[in-house]
């Protein structure tokens, strides 16, 4: 049995879209991913270091001992104001510490933040990331006052915020579908 070019033609159509089709991602691939999605507006200034208000610098002090702060940035986002408080330890090691302003006035450091390698996030927290999900290329770990680590994962070519976020409290890892409070 022989075939002509014409009759060919919507067979080898149907097998290209098949082929093509195959090849785009699904929604719920995008939900394999764990890519969360964008976050709310953020609008951030940065505080003078002969403003920064002695309750940061007080709050610091008392959360990381020998704390030289070098910039502090106010940073609103979906109603609530933080202040980001960066600088080193007294072993010269980087740190962030996140604050919250209480309506006394009174700063709370509600996270402990540092950068890491992929590499170094714990093998638990690694394992609860999906097989088809983003190789980050910066990675902050979040340290809550309850415990809980959270690991802030960013994309490639983002780096506003974390394209994805595992959850680790109590030895459980989990892949957080909505961003993480703070």
């Amino acid at each position: 049995m022989s075939f002509s070019n014409q009759a060919l033609r919507p067979m080898v159509a149907l097998v290209a879209l098949a082929a093509v089709s195959a090849c785009q991602p699904s929604a719920d691939d995008a939900e394999e991913d764990a890519t969360l999605p964008d976050g709310p507006e953020t609008v951030s200034s940065e505080i003078a270091a002969e403003d920064i208000p002695q309750g940061i610098r007080d709050a610091a002090e008392a959360k990381i001992a020998g704390m030289t702060i070098a910039e502090v940035e106010r940073k609103e986002r979906d109603g609530q104001i933080f202040f980001d408080v960066e600088g080193t330890r007294a072993d010269g090691s980087e740190v962030e510490l996140d604050m919250l302003q209480s309506d006394d006035g009174a700063f709370e450091v509600v996270e402990v933040q540092r950068d890491i390698n992929w590499a170094d996030v714990p093998d638990n927290a690694r394992a609860a990331a999906p097989d088809t999900m983003f190789t980050p290329v910066r990675v902050i770990e979040s340290v809550q006052n309850d415990g809980t680590v959270i690991y802030e994962l960013f994309a490639d070519g983002k780096p506003e915020e974390p394209s994805a976020e595992i959850a680790v409290k109590d030895g459980e890892a989990t892949m957080l579908e909505e961003r993480w409070k703070y």
